[in-house]
């Protein structure tokens, strides 16, 4: 999964257009113009696609946290260089205030079953004995039952 794809994939689910996500990208600090948007967005067999940064990406999901549970006083978080998907997947966490239980009940809108105790493990730092990394199957079950939750079909409805 590209961090293009997430960015789509968020874009999506939650309806943001344009403006919103350069305002999004603006509240982590992160100056983004129109054109350099639509470029992530495009389809990687687009002549004008660009890969996005992970720094990109991460100042995005600061600001996606911001949008959602409010700007917190003091210095803002920087955006990290390196992004994993755990990191991403924290941070989704973060943002939408999702408890253990609610994120396993977003998996399983994707038919996708994990233990509470497996879903702690992509939490945990790095160094600890039950850190486990996340795939990308996990993060797209995540972002595949996100979408069903906040965009559902009409047959889901």
């Amino acid at each position: 999964m590209t961090h293009n794809d997430i960015l789509r994939r968020l874009r999506f689910t939650f309806d943001l257009d344009d403006a919103k996500m350069i305002a999004i990208f603006a509240s982590a600090g992160q100056e983004t113009t129109r054109e350099q948007l639509s470029n992530w967005l495009k389809k990687e067999d687009d002549e004008s696609y660009v890969e996005m940064a992970e720094v990109e990406l991460a100042a995005f999901l600061n600001g996606f946290i911001n949008e959602k549970r409010g700007k917190k006083e003091g210095e803002q978080p920087v955006a990290e260089m390196h992004l994993t998907h755990n990191i991403i997947f924290m941070k989704l966490k973060i943002a939408l205030n999702l408890k253990a239980e609610d994120v396993l009940e977003i998996l399983a809108l994707a038919d996708f079953r994990l233990s509470k105790h497996e879903l702690s493990a992509f939490f945990r730092k790095p160094g600890h004995k039950h850190y486990r990394e996340c795939k990308d199957q996990i993060l797209r079950n995540f972002l595949n039952g996100l979408q069903k939750m906040h965009r559902p079909t009409p047959e889901q409805a």
